[in-house]
């Protein structure tokens, strides 16, 4: 790279360092509390020689560096450097080595000196000869460090192990770690980056304390403090929703546009959705579905089940120009491309003809910019890697079997719950898979409809006999396709669960079906082997035999499903030894880079056949989609980035796409609109990090994947864009006006003793306002909803609603507000009708005091 004080400001703070004054610190102690390496970590502060003990033991390094102000440290056993101010790894080689005068051997002035990232990839670039590092040393296996356990979190540690050892995630937070920004707390993010960059660091400890991680996920969740067992999926569950509530990123409109064309080419059209449609015999029995879908879909959208963390569910300056250089040696199996460049080359103002387009026609669709004085609300999509890697959908039908009207519905999942079928239903699932028609409701409802306490002993006896007994002797083993089927079958709805037809205008007898309308890069599978009634609860311990390569999915797509690869293979999974009431969680890995399986029992790491695995008793599974394909698209695009042709023009393309396509089965079409603005140029809030947005390709390159993957734009010289700068400026002073005004009339109508009005505004339109106001939404509100807070009495005369969520605020207040947003309806309260809601009244006018004070 160039420069590192270009990207770290604070490394002028830094003193003169050698190696040979780290390795000898490296031997020494804490100073504050006695404690010996391996991982000790020293200040960089000129002047100052403290070394302080990490996280895994008291982590008096950073309580030195929080309190002295000190805000760069180095770990003298990786000797990587950590910069508490910047939250983020700095690269000081050229800095900790004694290096003679002159230039370096090994790069000229143009070529920049790859960062040493912990796990190393292909580059798209032609091999250097310099390169020191040799191919047995890039082959040896990383990720194998252990967690230490912090009091029954081996339920945490597995789960981390598992998302660890998931390739385009781990890949995602080594190689694009200056995307990992966000201005939310706990910034469970930052801990998580740090995290994985220990585990996969080359010079690994052999175990690591996720104690910042631990604390941040307790922050979350308070389901997770303290020291009791907790159910790994649901951890799972809160820690990837919160990694994607801090790393989500508006889906800007181009990049919608073009999901929307893809949707419409699969014919999944909002008229499809919402229409009415007759399948056909073989379209019905292709379009399986499940009673209990809400329940048993991991997620329901993105924004979408904050719900499942709370409650016990079954279980991302302008610089200088450089070229593209790097040297790395492959990774078995995954071939990954990469590139490590200089900075991009920012220009102050926008090419002749903008954007600049070579090659092929490529054209950038404008988005809409939406108006200042706009009465809708626009609904914002996001996304973020958590969503890019584990996201997928399922089209849910309902038909009524007298009009044969189906209704569909997509639903966004994150995981699969899959019911655990017994001897019973795997019999009644066979024989309705055999016949071709649809299971008996109820059929795979998990072996427990027992009630009573007559049927809760009866039950116990029955799972104690069970338990005791070999699995053959009940009859065929239970496959996760079984397990699959019963997920998807369909289900009948009559007596007390017909279907409300809307064509007929009354309940009907129907059926449910669903398949995979998209599937993840990665599914992660649940199993529901916890059930908890309310006077007991207890665990299915059968053995459910899984597949290391090759599960098929195809028998569970919908025909509109246009997914090329459906076949998984697994990478970890998760066990759980002991009963519902006690036990501990295991996982087992598959390394990336020797393909070698390993038992992660919290701070032990062991090797293990795969023989071992199959034999586990999996409770949650992550399989990744079946990669030969673009392994080989991979290898190829290395060989054409091999050939030196100077002649050939460099062309921009978005990191985290480029990091897709070196992780993802089908990486998709290329999105750089994750850089660019509407305009086409960089958005001013992102020009002082382009250099992590962006990688230089070569134009062989660039045309080779975007005829390959389509997408794009084509971008080839960046820009500030002079039209976002006014907008922004425009937009702050808007926002200024605006809530200087409210706050001039508010205290004025605080200081009224009596006002002979008093309007009610909604609380939680209210925060939306406010939320813009202070920037915290770039979206204005949309008109004002006083819905929620209004009752209409039988003379249509309207009052507010007893209880409501509501704040007062004086007439000219509402008038400004109103002529602004629109909306409404006015609920007016007169002094008579004030005074007798004092208390009510009291409370509202504090609430717009306590919104509006820190603004």
């Amino acid at each position: 790279m160039g420069d590192s004080r270009d990207l770290c400001p604070h490394l002028d703070s830094i003193g003169e360092v050698t190696k040979e004054d780290l390795l000898l610190k490296s031997k020494g102690t804490c100073q504050s509390c006695g404690v010996s390496g391996p991982n000790l970590w020293a200040c960089l502060q000129v002047a100052c020689s403290y070394v302080g003990c990490g996280e895994s033991f008291a982590d008096h390094s950073t309580i030195h560096a929080q309190a002295k102000k000190h805000n760069l440290t180095v770990n003298l056993t990786t000797f990587r450097v950590w910069c508490y101010a910047c939250e983020k790894e700095v690269f000081l080689e050229p800095r900790l080595a004694a290096q003679p005068p002159g230039p370096s051997p090994k790069f000229s002035e143009q070529d920049s000196a790859p960062p040493s990232h912990p796990l190393k990839a292909v580059p798209i670039a032609v091999a250097d000869e310099g390169e020191s590092e040799s191919e047995d040393d890039d082959l040896k296996p990383r990720g194998l460090t252990g967690m230490k356990n912090l009091g029954n979190s081996c339920y945490m540690n597995a789960a981390l192990q598992a998302l660890s050892n998931c390739p385009p995630l781990t890949q995602f937070f080594l190689e694009c770690g200056g995307l990992v920004r966000t201005d939310k707390k706990p910034a469970l993010c930052k801990s998580y980056q740090k995290l994985v960059s220990e585990v996969w660091h080359r010079k690994r400890p052999s175990y690591v304390v996720p104690t910042s991680l631990s604390h941040g996920i307790k922050l979350v969740n308070p389901m997770f403090r303290g020291y009791a067992q907790q159910d790994t999926q649901e951890f799972l569950r809160c820690l990837m929703d919160q990694l994607h509530e801090e790393l989500k990123e508006p889906v800007v409109a181009a990049a919608a546009a073009l999901t929307e064309a893809r949707d419409s080419d699969s014919s999944d059209t909002d008229e499809k959705r919402e229409g009415d449609r007759s399948p056909s015999e073989d379209e019905f029995l292709s379009c399986d579905s499940s009673s209990d879908r809400a329940h048993q879909l991991g997620a329901g959208g993105r924004g979408r089940r904050r719900g499942h963390c709370h409650g016990r569910p079954e279980p991302a300056a302008h610089g200088h120009a450089a070229a593209v250089t790097a040297v790395h040696q492959p990774l078995p199996d995954t071939s990954p491309v990469h590139l490590h460049e200089g900075h991009a080359k920012l220009a102050s103002s926008p090419p002749r003809a903008s954007p600049v387009r070579m090659g092929p026609s490529y054209v950038l669709k404008k988005a809409q910019v939406l108006s200042s004085g706009s009465r809708r609300r626009k609904e914002q999509r996001y996304r973020s890697v958590i969503s890019d890697i584990f996201d997928g959908s399922i089209l849910s039908l309902v038909q009524c079997l007298t009009c044969d009207r189906v209704s569909t519905t997509v639903e966004t999942f994150q995981d699969l719950s899959l019911p655990i079928p017994g001897k019973e239903d795997l019999a009644k699932l066979h024989s309705a898979i055999y016949q071709n028609v649809p299971a008996k409701p109820g059929s795979c409802g998990d072996s427990s409809t027992a009630q009573g306490w007559l049927a809760f002993i009866v039950e116990y006896i029955r799972r104690f006999v069970v338990s005791c007994t070999p699995s053959w002797f009940w009859g065929p083993v239970v496959t996760l396709e079984d397990c699959l089927a019963a997920f998807f079958a369909a289900d009948e709805l009559k007596g007390d669960n017909m279907y409300s037809c809307e064509r007929c205008k009354k309940l009907r007898n129907g059926v449910k079906y669903c398949k995979v309308l998209r599937l993840p890069e990665i599914l992660c599978i649940h199993l529901k082997r916890f059930r908890h009634e309310v006077m007991y609860s207890f665990k299915i311990s059968s053995h459910v035999s899984f597949p290391l390569e090759g599960l098929d999915l195809r028998p569970f797509l919908a025909k509109e499903c246009t997914s090329q690869i459906t076949t998984y293979d697994l990478l970890s999974v998760i066990c759980h030894h002991g009963t519902a009431g006690s036990g501990h969680y295991i996982a087992y890995c598959q390394n990336v880079i020797n393909g070698q399986w390993y038992e992660f029992d919290d701070q032990y790491v062991t090797e293990v056949h795969e023989t071992v695995v199959q034999n586990a008793e999996a409770y949650v599974l992550f399989y990744r989609k079946s990669s030969e394909e673009a392994v080989r698209e991979r290898q190829q695009v290395v060989s054409l980035a091999a050939m030196r042709e100077p002649s050939l023009l460099r062309f921009y393309v978005s990191r985290e796409w480029l990091n897709k396509f070196n992780t993802f089965a089908e990486p998709g079409p290329i999105t750089n609109h994750t850089f660019l603005c509407s305009h086409g140029g960089i958005p001013p809030n992102k020009y002082h990090y382009i250099d992590d947005l962006v990688v230089i390709l070569p134009q062989n390159v660039w045309e080779h994947l975007y005829n390959r993957f389509g997408g794009g734009p084509a971008v080839n010289h960046l820009y500030v864009c002079s039209i976002c700068q006014v907008e922004i400026e425009a937009l702050a002073k808007r926002r200024r006006i605006e809530i200087d005004t409210f706050i001039k009339l508010n205290k004025a109508f605080q200081a009224e003793e009596s006002p002979s009005v008093i309007y009610c505004i909604s609380m939680q339109w209210f925060r939306e306002w406010e939320a813009f106001v202070k920037g915290k939404d770039n979206e204005p509100p949309g008109p004002i909803d006083n819905s929620r807070i209004a009752q209409v009495k039988g003379s249509g005369h309207i009052q507010l609603k007893q209880g409501a969520d509501y704040g007062q605020i004086s007439e000219e207040t509402w008038v400004y507000l109103n002529n602004l947003y629109g909306g409404g309806p006015e609920i007016a309260l007169r002094q008579s009708v004030a005074q007798l809601q004092d208390p009510d009244s009291l409370h509202g006018e504090q609430k717009i005091e306590a919104e509006t004070r820190a603004v």
